[in-house]
């Protein structure tokens, strides 16, 4: 019988108990498919990352699965918690690199920005600079996400498919209340991320925000196993590209999205957009930690 060391970590916060959470499994060696599959279906968490550090390559490398058997790429909370357990738990991730860190999340290098606030590590991820893939027509969104056309009047800005690492559809509306009370309806949902190539919906608004957020968000993601996702930071990228494309924000500044209210696990997603990409940061806490056998 094999044992495998576990933790379990709330990311994009600096509490426990609140942002996403996420599993990260420590591997020696690689798995086969379906032991990654059936550890992450176990622990049911939207992802599952297995991570090993590569003395061959001198890069900590991670991997991550949904419940659903869907492998995750790009930079958001699967990566960022993995980085930061490894840096609460000091392993030398970055001993043999020169210049700016970097990790591998399946076979694509992510430079990293590493900081310290109050005692805990702080990981910006640089993505891919965005861009604007294609729009949706209003009307196929209302029976998907329960609301009305007039809903997602929000400064005349379209819904657009926008991707970093991965792409998404960034979905404006009016205000709080409709942010709010939007609902998923998960088959419809599914079906046009299918037709139109994108992975997850995006809600947010910029209208009422308090606290110096510059939005407030949902993400839906039906098509890979997320009924409702308490942060992504593959999302908000993509949305702080859209909102600088828009002229609503300023290159180089730092913005912060707020993520999870509704299902009660709050998250702080730090965005920057700078010319050769989009820097997402944020931190993590530890929540649990043990050992599960194969």
């Amino acid at each position: 019988m094999k044992k495998l060391d576990y933790y379990v970590l709330d990311v994009f916060t600096d509490q426990r108990f609140k942002g996403n959470q996420l599993s990260v499994v420590y591997i020696e060696d690689e798995l086969n498919l379906s032991q990654y599959h059936d550890i992450s279906r176990e622990f049911g968490y939207s992802e599952t990352s297995f991570v090993s550090y590569s003395e061959k390559e001198g890069v900590f490398k991670v991997r991550s699965f949904t419940p659903a058997k869907f492998e995750v790429a790009g930079a958001g909370h699967n990566l960022l918690g993995a980085v930061c357990l490894a840096l609460l738990k000091k392993w030398d991730i970055f001993k043999n690199q020169q210049g700016r860190p970097w990790v591998l999340i399946k076979d694509t290098p992510i430079p990293l920005k590493v900081t310290e606030e109050s005692g805990l590590p702080y990981v910006a991820m640089k993505q891919r600079p965005s861009k604007i893939i294609n729009k949706v027509p209003v009307n196929l969104l209302t029976e998907a996400l329960g609301l009305k056309t007039t809903d997602f009047d929000l400064n005349g800005w379209d819904i657009n498919i926008v991707q970093t690492e991965v792409p998404h559809l960034m979905v404006p509306v009016k205000d709080l209340g409709t942010l709010k009370n939007a609902v998923s309806n998960k088959p419809i949902l599914k079906g046009l991320s299918e037709k139109f190539d994108f992975e997850g919906c995006y809600l947010f608004t910029v209208n009422g925000i308090e606290n110096n957020y510059l939005a407030e968000t949902r993400f839906f993601n039906p098509g890979i196993g997320i009924d409702e996702d308490p942060a992504t930071g593959t999302a908000a990228g993509p949305l702080a590209g859209y909102l600088e494309t828009l002229g609503y924000i300023k290159k180089n500044r730092d913005y912060k999205i707020l993520q999870g209210k509704y299902i009660e696990h709050p998250s702080t997603i730090c965005v920057n957009v700078a010319n050769d990409g989009i820097w997402v940061s944020g931190s993590s806490a530890i929540v649990m930690e043990g050992q599960l056998y194969l």
